[in-house]
């Protein structure tokens, strides 16, 4: 089957990379993804995908074939922004090929992998492999500062359950088994205002908060020096409410980033922000966010998801390292992402899951952010080969 897969390939091979250049073109930041959405809809639709839907969110959806095995491939194609443009080696959306890469914001996270697993559908329908299978490959939005909330949403409205899980997020082609958890809280001190003049009558919230930022740093070093993968606590936003610039701050914040290994649990969170605010005018709660979809609708999303890893020998596994043995006919790379992506979803739903995409995931969110054409073909091959595999 590989010749059949390889032959198949070569032959939308620059028409995969056109896609892909035209996707980076597109600027599409969290919140303002209908351009590319209505532009990938069209392509699955020219491609010969069975159903193609843009559910109420804005996430838009391929299905293959009708079988009763689900396999989804799913990658986020929203962005984050572009502040610093000018300094960009080749312009940040001109989606330009030099020495072998596409450049631009979105290239590595992840509209290369996007463009990859749209492809791998179209072929595995003119190849046959969808018998007996159900193809779905989403295209989803907000993930940047939802991740899941998108494929939750998409889950719920069209009844849909997959069997297995792949996430296109970069992985520069390497076997993904999973990845850290993360909670994003927030803590709160009280105080009373008063007038600057007169300070004694009140109490400084921004005082108050003072030992407690101390403590979070505390608390990441000591994180830090425990053995196994790398757990970490940062304290990433800081505000005060007073009601006036010459007044004792009535209410300080402060935001923090959680990243979690194996094994920590919600009750390893709770534990752990109870003994930061000990003794403290003080309170944490899980930060949520609230965004709104190209489409109007309000998202809500309370970020704390917890680590999770697939094992090597679970059968998903073993598809994903038998198609990697048929396609580069090598053994496979495996690696487990700091990051979270839409896969918390899946996860949480007890879905198998795995990673797998093109670029290098250090490139993401940077300047000069670039991926080679030829692992977002290699990437299109494997995801054939895999659905070849289920």
């Amino acid at each position: 089957m590989k010749k059949q897969i390889m032959e198949a390939l070569n032959s939308v091979k620059s028409e995969l990379i056109q896609f892909t250049q035209d996707l980076v073109r597109i600027k599409s930041y969290s919140g303002h993804e209908e351009e590319i959405v209505r532009l990938i809809a069209k392509k699955m639709n020219e491609l010969g995908y069975d159903e193609v839907i843009i559910d109420s969110m804005g996430n838009v959806m391929g299905r293959i074939g009708n079988g009763e095995k689900v396999i989804m491939f799913d990658s986020h194609i929203d962005t984050v922004e572009v502040k610093d443009g000018e300094k960009w080696d080749i312009p940040p959306f001109s989606g330009e090929i030099a020495e072998g890469n596409i450049w631009g914001r979105g290239s590595v996270d992840m509209k290369s992998g996007a463009a990859a697993s749209i492809y791998a559908g179209a072929i595995a329908k003119k190849l046959g492999l969808d018998s007996g299978k159900r193809i779905y490959v989403s295209c989803t939005v907000f993930e940047e500062d939802c991740d899941g909330e998108n494929l939750k949403h998409l889950f719920k409205e069209y009844s849909i359950r997959p069997d297995y899980f792949i996430t296109c997020e970069p992985s520069d082609n390497r076997i993904v088994t999973g990845h850290k958890g993360k909670a994003q809280i927030v803590i709160k001190t009280k105080g009373i205002s008063a007038h600057g003049s007169a300070p004694e009558k009140g109490k400084n919230a921004i005082y108050e908060m003072a030992e407690i930022i101390q403590r979070v740093e505390k608390t990441n070093e000591e994180l830090m020096k425990k053995d196994g993968p790398r757990r970490t606590l940062v304290m990433s936003r800081i505000s005060s409410i007073s009601v006036s610039l010459n007044a004792v701050p009535s209410e300080c914040e402060v935001y923090l980033d959680r990243r979690t290994v194996p094994g920590e649990t919600e009750d390893t969170i709770k534990a752990e922000m109870d003994r930061i605010i000990e003794g403290k005018d003080a309170t944490w709660e899980i930060g949520t966010v609230c965004r709104k979809s190209w489409t109007g609708m309000d998202i809500k999303y309370e970020p704390l998801h917890l680590a999770w890893e697939t094992d090597l020998n679970h059968e998903l596994s073993k598809a994903c390292i038998g198609a990697y043995n048929e396609y580069f006919e090598d053994a496979p790379e495996f690696d487990y992402w700091d990051f979270s992506t839409n896969a918390v979803t899946p996860v949480s739903m007890g879905i198998p899951s795995i990673g797998f995409g093109p670029g290098v995931y250090k490139l993401a969110h940077c300047r000069n952010e670039n991926c080679k054409t030829s692992k977002i073909v290699d990437a299109c091959g494997f995801y054939t080969a895999l659905i070849q595999k289920l």
